[in-house]
């Protein structure tokens, strides 16, 4: 059982001992992502007009590029452990690229299968050019993932960066399940979590550190790192199903528990509340479940549980990552760290 501890007095692990100055972490990384957004448009060089049209859609730069950004300052964190080399070689950008690519095209299928019509603020590209052609959409945009990977040129990093691939498709089988037992329900939202969110994180920096420092420890850091913030981001946005309203978002709100989804603060409920056993068995199938779920969860202290729970993994994150040499990139990726537990969409 994790205890609760109130929000207000965590993690002053991101105050490392380092000469480094505070630098946020947007600003230290959008030098390396200048441009980011044409320069995938360029890989999805297609003739059909509304192929095009779809693909450019969600790469309207207006996107925050949370995990190409992870992945340009773990770049530099790595190159500077290894060498002091303060420059990001060509193949980790790619990388960074392509995480972007795999997350989105991840998106428009997702989006598919919840029969979703809104996402970042805007409409959906199933519900604007149908199902069929957003399915195909989702496809291009891998399929040019794939072949900028194949540009890289490199057996290792196509083997990491497609593992990503399966988890993707393994995570969304595994959210189609559910666990009768309640152990095993926890450890099973934790491991599609895993592979829906944090393998691609986990995997990317991997990537990259493997590009800048031959250091085997160097890579599993990387990929600590990646893997714990990857599942505390997606802990706090399951959080914010709950306490953020739905304009903010951009998605409507309690949108999981209309998935019939139990996530973490369904589950750390369910513990004070078991007659929520039978709903999530059912999916919140029955005409006001989703509401009574809901109240049970905002009366519960699900919600504080599942947080603390992302701060654990957070704490763990900066942990790793304070292995490597103090960097400028190294204070960034302990403070993205915060930024994570204290967003609010």
């Amino acid at each position: 059982r994790f205890h609760h501890t109130s929000t207000s007095h965590w993690c002053s692990c991101s105050k490392t001992v380092s000469n480094e100055k505070y630098q946020d972490p947007f600003q230290l990384g959008r030098k390396d992502l200048k441009n980011l957004y044409a320069d995938i448009k360029k890989e999805l060089l297609v003739s059909a007009a509304e192929l095009k049209e779809m693909c450019d859609y969600y790469f309207d730069g207006k996107g925050k590029a949370f995990r190409p950004m992870i992945v340009v300052l773990m770049a530099r964190a790595c190159n500077i452990h290894h060498n002091n080399s303060r420059e990001v070689q060509a193949s980790q950008r790619s990388v960074a690229i392509i995480a972007e690519m795999i997350h989105t095209a991840s998106l428009v299928h997702d989006d598919v299968i919840d029969d979703a019509n809104s996402r970042r603020g805007k409409m959906t590209v199933n519900q604007i050019w149908g199902e069929r052609k957003a399915v195909l959409a989702g496809d291009f945009i891998l399929s040019a993932a794939s072949v900028a990977l194949a540009r890289i040129g490199n057996t290792t990093i196509i083997s990491v960066l497609t593992q990503v691939i399966e988890d993707l498709v393994r995570g969304e089988f595994l959210q189609l399940g559910s666990k009768e037992n309640e152990n095993e329900r926890f450890a099973h939202y934790l491991e599609k979590t895993f592979k829906k969110t944090a393998s691609l994180i986990a995997n990317s920096c991997k990537a990259v550190s493997i590009l800048g420092c031959p250091d085997p420890k160097v890579h599993e850091i990387a990929y600590q790192y990646g893997k714990n913030i990857g599942i505390a981001f997606q802990l706090i946005d399951d959080v914010l199903d709950f306490t953020s309203c739905a304009d903010h978002l951009g998605k409507p709100a309690a949108a999981d528990l209309k998935l019939g989804l139990a996530t973490g603060p369904v589950l750390f409920a369910c513990r004070q509340f078991p007659e929520m056993n039978a709903m999530i068995m059912r999916r919140f199938s029955k005409p006001g479940d989703v509401e009574r779920a809901r109240k049970y969860v905002l009366q519960s202290d699900g919600v504080q549980q599942t947080t603390y729970l992302a701060q654990r993994y957070c704490h763990e994150a900066t942990r790793e990552i304070s292995k490597l040499r103090p960097s400028p990139e190294r204070e960034a990726l302990i403070q993205l760290t915060e930024m994570v537990l204290t967003r609010d969409k």
